[in-house]
């Protein structure tokens, strides 16, 4: 223990260094311990408060939620509007980004802000303005509803972040492929896609990632008759011991740390922001 004692600690680092483990050290408890905990619980089968480690471990909630058919439906629906809300918005988004990256016209700027709008006020208020709309045209409760509102909360991300990948593509190189032959539509396939690619990986990613942990819109848009993991977990928690909330919450981590894992070699600092410029 003497090793720890932080007089002794403070002298052998120095005070800059001890400084910098101090504030290192807080971050990883502030930002881990949650975590962990989670992790505990889930796999507690008996958790007594104000306990810190639980009385007995086990499987048992593991069981109770995998066996639960409407959780499991939660789990299926999350993942197939994700991934279809995420090719929906490559196939809308991905061209706009290329018009706005590649021409100048008037009104330009104010149209690259308008992808802002979603996320400059609380989105409540949107859901409910969307949700009269989707009223008038029958879209309430529907899938192609819930779809309009995950797309719509991806805009920011779809547009912005492809069109700092494309910026940085020279036309020149563009101009080659064409001067020996290509298409337009060859040379967007064959040389512009791929180089603008890492862009396009991190905002289908945040796209897609977003997409599974959207609740409120989901949920006044699509429930009762789509319900997602995000929705689920409401009821899970109100429901059930906080030992079901953590696996299932410990469900809704583990694809997002497995795509961004698998897609790791794309998210780089130059991928994030280099759509954030506006020129």
């Amino acid at each position: 223990m003497k090793y720890l004692n932080p007089n002794r600690l403070y002298h052998a680092l120095g005070r800059r260094k001890f400084l910098e483990f101090t504030l290192f050290t807080v971050f990883l408890l502030f930002f881990y311990s949650p975590l962990m905990n989670t992790v505990m619980l889930a796999f507690a089968n008996v958790y007594r408060v104000p306990a810190v480690i639980p009385q007995q471990f086990g499987f048992q909630w593991w069981s109770f939620i995998l066996s639960k058919e409407s959780l499991m439906s939660s789990i299926f629906n999350s993942f197939v509007i994700a991934i279809v809300a995420t090719a929906v918005s490559l196939i809308i988004c991905v061209p706009a980004a290329y018009a706005l990256s590649r021409y100048q016209f008037r009104g330009r700027r104010v149209l690259m802000f308008s992808y802002l709008l979603t996320n400059a006020f609380p989105k409540m208020g949107l859901y409910v303005s969307m949700g009269i709309l989707f009223y008038k045209f029958n879209l309430m409760g529907t899938f192609a509803g819930v779809i309009i509102v995950h797309i719509i909360n991806t805009l920011m991300f779809m547009v912005w972040l492809p069109m700092g990948a494309l910026r940085n593509i020279h036309r020149q190189q563009e101009e080659a492929a064409r001067d020996v032959g290509a298409t337009p539509l060859q040379v967007f396939r064959k040389v512009t896609l791929p180089m603008a690619m890492p862009g396009i990986a991190v905002a289908s990613i945040f796209t897609f990632l977003g997409s599974l942990e959207e609740s409120e819109g989901t949920m006044l848009v699509g429930f009762p008759q789509i319900n997602t993991m995000a929705t689920e977990m409401y009821g899970v928690i109100s429901d059930y011991p906080a030992t079901a909330g953590a696996v299932f919450a410990l469900i809704l981590i583990v694809p997002s740390l497995l795509i961004l894992f698998l897609f790791r070699k794309y998210i780089k600092p130059d991928s994030v922001f280099g759509g954030v410029k506006i020129k």
